[in-house]
């Protein structure tokens, strides 16, 4: 499951990095990368892809990476002089940090307990601000820090105060999409099942989220971990019928390989109702 994951992760992340800081970097050239990164998308969501070995999936895995560092030389390079770079910027900020901290005993306004009555806008900075650490931890692959600063930056959505009906839709949506990520980062953590309880107190208690196409795809995801086939075909064909997501090629990926275990169900009962009377 885990080089399942990091293998799909790694395809998604050079589709998105087409429009990102460095995407002017990554190969146009005859579509070369984009052939290649559908050829694998394919392969994925494929029979020999769910029948593939724990040793031919790490070779996939291996070959796809070497790939798409050959064919996207000058975009790693420049990745990794910007994570060289936020690696000074973190050690500078953990310094200032520490210095921060023994100045908060004086202050008395160290975030974890910081129970005032802030302004909207400065409450919502402190949210924003935890979820674009939680984000930058996530896609270093420091899942459970990144999933204790999701945790955290939804404490402080618990903190709005006296919101308008449009702030309260705009904060239902950002407690939506921190929720959708820390189901995802339960997941990388191999813990499927406090996903789903992330993902099922969304859809009890979120207002608008039971129409939230990444909403429905995400829990969705979870059941097919779960290998809760009915329930993962049900999220998505309500995804499925909400407009705006009649290309999206994530939820249509996702339905076909729901499909693909629907039938394998469906051929293992024939052959026991089979065996049965036989």
């Amino acid at each position: 499951l885990d080089l399942r994951n990091k293998l799909e992760s790694h395809i998604l992340e050079l589709r998105s990095a087409k429009h990102g800081k460095y995407g002017a970097l990554l190969p146009t050239t005859d579509n070369a990368l984009d052939t290649f990164l559908d050829q694998t998308d394919d392969w994925l969501f494929s029979e020999e892809a769910e029948e593939a070995s724990k040793d031919q999936m790490e070779t996939k895995l291996k070959e796809t990476l070497e790939k798409t560092k050959s064919m996207c030389q000058e975009y790693y390079q420049a990745i990794q002089k910007e994570e060289e770079r936020k690696e000074q910027e973190m050690e500078k900020a953990a310094k200032e940090a520490a210095l921060e901290r023994q100045g908060q005993d004086q202050t008395g306004d160290e975030e974890d307990h910081d129970n005032r009555r802030l302004p909207k806008k400065r409450r919502m900075e402190i949210v924003m601000k935890n979820k674009a650490e939680a984000n930058e931890l996530f896609s270093g692959g420091n899942y459970k820090i990144a999933a204790a600063r999701y945790t955290k930056a939804l404490s402080h959505c618990a903190k709005f105060v006296d919101l308008a009906p449009d702030d309260k839709t705009e904060v239902n949506q950002v407690k939506t999409s921190l929720n959708i990520n820390l189901a995802l980062a339960y997941l990388k953590l191999d813990n499927p099942d406090q996903a789903l309880r992330v993902m099922n107190d969304v859809m009890d208690n979120i207002e608008g989220s039971q129409t939230n196409p990444k909403a429905l795809y995400r829990r969705a995801s979870v059941y097919y971990e779960k290998k809760n086939w009915q329930a993962a075909k049900k999220d998505i064909q309500t995804a499925q019928k909400l407009p705006g997501v009649e290309n999206d090629k994530a939820i249509q990926k996702l339905d076909e390989r729901i499909e693909l275990q629907l039938k394998k169900q469906k051929q293992k009962e024939k052959k026991m109702a089979a065996k049965m009377f036989s």
